[in-house]
Formats: C-alpha cells, structure tokens, sequence
C-alpha cells in the first residue's frame, strides 16, 4: 500500500458520509426496486432518458448541499497529497456534484479538475474506463494504483482495470474482490 502512487476515490459512502437512500430514489424516479438507476435509465427512449436525467441532476444537486465527510477522510486525502501521491475521484454522480461536494468537504484543492470525473466523462463504475483515464493521465501502471470504494461496483471497477482494491466499509461482503478491507478512512489513515 506503501508503494501506490495512484489513489482513485468513490465519493459518497467512500469520502463522504453515506447519504443516499436509493430505495427512495428509485421509488421517486420511478425505477424498479431491483434495477440498477443508470443502467435502467440507459434502456428507456430518448425523451423519457432526458426528462429522467434531468430529475436524478436534481435529486443530486440537492443531497450535495448537506454532504458531511467520512470520518478521517479529509485528513486521508490531505496526507496523500502531502506525499506527492496522484489522486483522482471516479463517481456515478455528476462531475460538478463531485466538485461541489468536495468543495463543501474542504479537499476540493488536493484534486486536479480534470482528476475529478463524473458520468458524463467516463463510462459509469463498474466499468474501468474512468481508471484507464486516470492512469493514462498520471502515466501509471494498474498496479501502481487502487481504487478506494464502498461498493461493489466499485471493486469490480478496480479489478477489471487491474489496479489494486480497497474497501471502505464495517463488513466485507465482497471478499473475492479486495485487496484491502478496512472499516473507515481513519483506519486507512492509520495504516499508511
């Protein structure tokens, strides 16, 4: 873990505290309970995709503005900078929802802008694309990185891209797809 030069973030329930509620989110946007909200919203016609879109747009920009920090993830992300380490954020959110969170968070500073990528810059997790971006840009091999996340989609991100895993989170349900597995970003911080 010493020796990763590339750390990549989730956002919410990773950085943040988590704050979404999904099941309420699909139920307002009329998603099945089951599906996934970007994959279904993928299937349906143009014109009901925009008018969806622009109500998730919505529901995000609304949750942002009351976003508090994970515990030691401010202190986490500001280490690493300080160590020279490249660091990006990799979301299903909005690009300017990750910036505005991090800007509320205090740590929008430790990030380039174009490390900060949202949906709409790459192909949404658990797709690696965004990680590919991210380690062309630094010039990194996979293994010279980790994604950090709280969720699955996560992992399999991190794994298809070939860099390393970390899972912020009190279980691990996922054991086949982490490499590290700690309980909270002040335990991560404590380990570096």
């Amino acid at each position: 873990m010493h020796r990763l030069r590339g750390w990549v973030f989730d956002l919410d329930g990773t950085l943040t505290l988590a704050q979404h509620d999904f099941p309420a989110i699909r139920r307002e946007l009329g998603v099945p309970a089951d599906a996934d909200i970007l994959t279904y919203m993928a299937t349906l016609p143009a014109d009901d995709y925009t008018a969806m879109k622009a109500q998730l747009d919505a529901i995000e920009l609304r949750l942002a503005a009351d976003v508090q920090p994970a515990p030691g993830a401010v202190e986490l992300v500001r280490q690493l900078r300080d160590q020279g380490r490249r660091l990006g954020i990799l979301t299903r959110n909005l690009q300017v929802v990750a910036r505005s969170t991090l800007n509320g968070l205090g740590i929008l500073d430790c990030f380039a802008a174009e490390d900060v990528l949202g949906r709409e810059d790459a192909a949404p997790k658990p797709s690696p694309d965004g990680i590919h971006q991210l380690l062309d840009r630094w010039q990194l091999s996979p293994d010279e990185a980790v994604m950090v996340g709280d969720f699955r989609f996560d992992l399999e991100a991190g794994r298809a891209a070939g860099s390393r895993t970390c899972l912020i989170l009190p279980d691990n349900p996922w054991p086949d797809l982490v490499d590290w597995h700690l309980p909270s970003c002040s335990a991560l911080l404590a380990r570096l």
